[in-house]
């Protein structure tokens, strides 16, 4: 496992330093967050105290961590693949330390979580470099997963699967959609994430607020209920997956609209493919259901890039013209809401394939009774 890591850290940190250098950046500093997760398997928070990767696109990296937090890093990718660690203690000035390791750059990327109060602290340290953002180059590494991302989002789909399996059994006319809420994050948990990220219950007019959450409404027969759940795993990467259930018997209006709904989001699955554009997918989902007369009733994008965020790039939406590679990986959730009455959204994450897709969610897209 450590030889692997190591070899991991080191492609991508080759990667990054290539990529940089081909946007005539002289160097990345990173800060805690997915960012520095994936270019260096470090998992940590930002605080007042300065941990930041430094990568130079033509000198050998390194680490600048407070010296109490050091010993944090043993078996991390930083230990593992040799990064050089500087360290600090307070009363010492550790963004002139990172400066003493970029003598002479000119353009320095930053992360974009980096707090300001180190972004700050940077420019001061670096009066004669420009700074700029460092997505530009970190969403070309981390929107195209490779092989062993990919398989920890098959497990993350499949662990949200098996909890939208028993929903069916919480869902009631009588309990509260907290109620229900508090028996999902349970089982998320149970199924192998290291916490709920996110549960989303919306029932009758809740679920025509797409981010609804929780609230003490009362379930009640008829209800269509939108649940919308995910979390990550271990490893960091996350499952996102919705599917529309009904309390009881739906209404003629429900049952058509649903129908639309599912042939619009079967739509924009056909149309994942390598070569088509991130627009060109949201357009094929969109355009069914405006044609049947919903369209003022989709209020957002088709869908949104996963891995160690739950929102990251690629972003199916309009005037994205991406075009879509293999390895990309991101949901596919056209909805329909009917304002103060009822609303039902359906998600799939998708990975794109050498000739199509591969969905690694697996649940039927059928509007469950319950």
């Amino acid at each position: 496992m450590g030889s692997s890591l190591a070899d991991q850290v080191s492609a991508r940190l080759d990667r990054a330093r290539r990529l940089a250098a081909d946007a005539g950046v002289d160097a990345l500093v990173v800060t805690p967050g997915p960012d520095l997760q994936y270019l260096a398997g470090v998992v940590k928070h930002s605080h007042e105290r300065l941990s930041a990767l430094v990568l130079p696109t033509q000198d050998e990296a390194a680490f600048v961590v407070p010296r109490l937090e050091r010993p944090g890093l043993d078996g991390s990718g930083v230990d593992l693949a040799g990064i050089r660690v500087l360290d600090w203690v307070d009363g010492e000035d550790p963004h002139g330390l990172v400066a003493a390791c970029l003598d002479g750059a000119k353009r320095v990327a930053v992360a974009s979580d980096m707090p300001a109060l180190h972004v700050l602290g940077l420019r001061d340290a670096l009066p004669m470099a420009t700074q700029e953002l460092a997505t530009p180059v970190l969403r070309e590494l981390r929107m195209r997963k490779d092989p062993a991302e990919v398989e920890y989002l098959r497990r993350a789909g499949a662990a949200i699967d098996s909890v939208h399996e028993q929903v069916p059994g919480w869902l009631r006319a009588g309990r509260t959609e907290a109620e229900v809420g508090a028996d999902i994050t349970a089982a998320i948990v149970e199924a192998g994430h290291t916490e709920a990220a996110f549960v989303i219950v919306g029932s009758g007019p809740n679920g025509a607020s797409p981010h609804h959450e929780l609230s003490d409404r009362v379930i009640e027969t008829g209800d269509v209920v939108v649940v919308d759940i995910g979390g990550p795993l271990p490893e960091g990467y996350n499952s996102d997956c919705t599917r529309t259930y009904v309390v009881g018997g739906a209404t003629d209006e429900i049952v058509e609209a649903y129908a639309v709904l599912q042939r619009a989001q079967r739509a924009a699955v056909d149309a994942a493919r390598p070569g088509a554009t991130a627009e060109s997918v949201d357009e094929a989902a969109r355009a069914i259901i405006r044609d049947a007369g919903y369209g003022e009733y989709f209020v957002h994008r088709t869908g949104h890039g996963i891995g160690l965020e739950v929102h990251e790039e690629p972003y199916i939406v309009a005037g994205n013209a991406l075009t879509l590679e293999p390895g990309m990986a991101f949901s596919i959730e056209p909805g329909i809401y009917f304002p103060d009455r009822w609303g039902a959204r359906i998600e799939d994450i998708v990975v794109v394939t050498e000739d199509g897709c591969e969905a690694v969610n697996t649940r039927p897209h059928e509007l469950l009774s319950c």
